[in-house]
């Protein structure tokens, strides 16, 4: 099994915090890689903008560093704020990295006067168009997000080692949201592409289970032709896109998520103040049933935070905190590790009907259930 943590706080803390608890819970995961992603950036050393796009990856090669200049360059992405990890590469694995980038662009002008969609949009080609471009050249660029307010880290290796390798402990890196997962290599290569979270234009997953549905699911969402819709190294990549379909594309809350991908059964939903509704949603849907076992955590663009489990609940996960501090961990000592100053009388393990969201204010925790209805009026 792989091993999942998240903290979200009111105050912007080191992604180290999170490193700890990975390291608490490391008898879950073999090292083979680790995934980190952060919101609510705060940086020692440049005042960020939240509405400027960072730009997250590897450069493997000079030529390649060279390339990513010249395309940022030639779309008209004036760079702000370059990022200098203090290295100490006796801790990393992989030798073939010449750079690891967090980049701060500004938009172009004429993007920026763009709809809120056409720029959501042009964001995500630019990502694409820059990974293909590393993939076209030996897979010597590695382009993991670019996107306001979210930082993307991956490396193959333990966390601490990871983040003892980029100088995490360093504090010149903050943020509100950090999610992390210390991915087990059982289904695919070691991949940077296959080591979650994963992302698509603000929303963002990472998945401790087995997809067994992953090929059907994969089909269907590549039969949709959405330009983000693809990659799939891992079958925990489809979690997010299908997120981003329920949210992005059925306009649908962030509730409807675990009714699409874990639906009621017919005498359930023939109780339901919904069920009609939820019914036809269900067979719309069917396609993207999930098949666990699963436990699946999320963030979005306003800094929610969700938890989900699937109905066999083979999976662990539990969350934690107090108000302004809460933490997703896989087991209870990552929660300890993220929040020891909590009640944890008041730890909660979700059920296959549950799904927990800390919202932005991080005041308390929402615990809903597929059994309650949900405002099907509100887009997420």
């Amino acid at each position: 099994m792989c091993r999942l943590a998240l903290k979200t706080a009111s105050d912007a803390f080191s992604p180290y915090e999170v490193l700890t608890a990975m390291e608490a819970m490391q008898e879950g995961y073999d090292g083979s890689g680790l995934g980190l992603l952060l919101r609510g950036l705060q940086f020692d050393d440049f005042k960020y903008n939240a509405g400027n796009p960072i730009l997250s990856g590897i450069a493997h090669t000079e030529e390649a560093w060279q390339r990513l200049n010249q395309f940022m360059e030639s779309r008209g992405f004036d760079l702000q704020y370059d990022h200098e990890f203090e290295r100490r590469p006796e801790h990393i694995e992989a030798t073939d990295r010449f750079r690891y980038f967090l980049r701060v662009y500004k938009m172009p002008a004429s993007l920026a006067a763009k709809s809120e969609e056409e720029i959501e949009n042009e964001l995500m080609l630019t990502r694409l168009a820059l990974r293909k471009d590393g993939e076209d050249h030996g897979n010597d660029l590695t382009a993991f997000s670019f996107w306001p307010d979210v930082a993307t880290i991956k490396e193959v290796g333990w966390p601490l080692d990871v983040g003892d390798g980029l100088g995490l402990s360093d504090n010149r890196i903050k943020s509100r949201v950090c999610m992390a997962q210390g991915r087990q290599n059982t289904n695919y290569g070691i991949n940077l592409y296959a080591c979650h979270p994963f992302f698509i234009q603000g929303i963002a997953s990472m998945t401790n289970g087995e997809n067994t549905a992953f090929v059907p699911i994969r089909d269907w969402l590549l039969g949709k032709h959405y330009p983000g819709y693809t990659g799939y190294q891992s079958d925990s990549e489809v979690f997010t896109h299908i997120l981003h379909y329920t949210l992005k594309q059925l306009k649908l809350p962030l509730q409807a998520y675990k009714h699409i991908i874990t639906p009621l059964r017919n005498e359930e939903l023939a109780g339901h103040p919904q069920g009609e509704f939820l019914t036809g949603l269900r067979n719309a849907c069917r396609r993207l049933i999930i098949d666990g076992p699963n436990a699946v955590i999320a963030t979005l663009p306003d800094e929610s935070c969700m938890l989900v489990m699937d109905q066999k609940k083979l999976r662990p996960a539990t969350v934690g905190g107090r108000p302004g501090a809460w933490a997703f961990a896989s087991e209870m000592c990552g929660v300890d590790a993220m929040i020891p100053d909590r009640d944890p009388s008041l730890d909660f393990q979700p059920m296959r009907e549950h799904t927990i969201i800390v919202p932005p204010e991080r005041k308390e925790l929402t615990i809903w259930s597929q059994h309650d209805p949900y405002p099907l009026d509100q887009a997420a």
